[in-house]
């Protein structure tokens, strides 16, 4: 999990502590489109993953992210 922090919080320029389940588009005003994408990049390049443009677009909050890098065999420590 601090990896992901670490990889929300720099793309987001929001802190780490901020950032719950709950984080999502509609209360981070800096999780714009432009900022999905590198978000993307950024998870991709991190845990070694490729989300398919499904995955992408549902992705609607950090729970959803967990989600799907646990589908990809990402393990995040709590």
């Amino acid at each position: 999990m601090k990896r992901l922090k670490n990889i929300l919080s720099r793309v987001l320029q929001i802190e780490k502590d901020k950032i719950n389940d709950q984080t999502s588009p509609d209360n981070v005003e800096t999780w714009d489109s432009f900022n999905a994408l590198l978000l993307v990049s950024e998870l991709e390049n991190c845990f070694k993953v490729k989300f398919t443009m499904d995955e992408v677009i549902s992705v609607k909050s950090v729970k959803d992210i967990k989600e799907t890098l646990k589908g990809h065999g990402v393990m995040l420590n709590e």
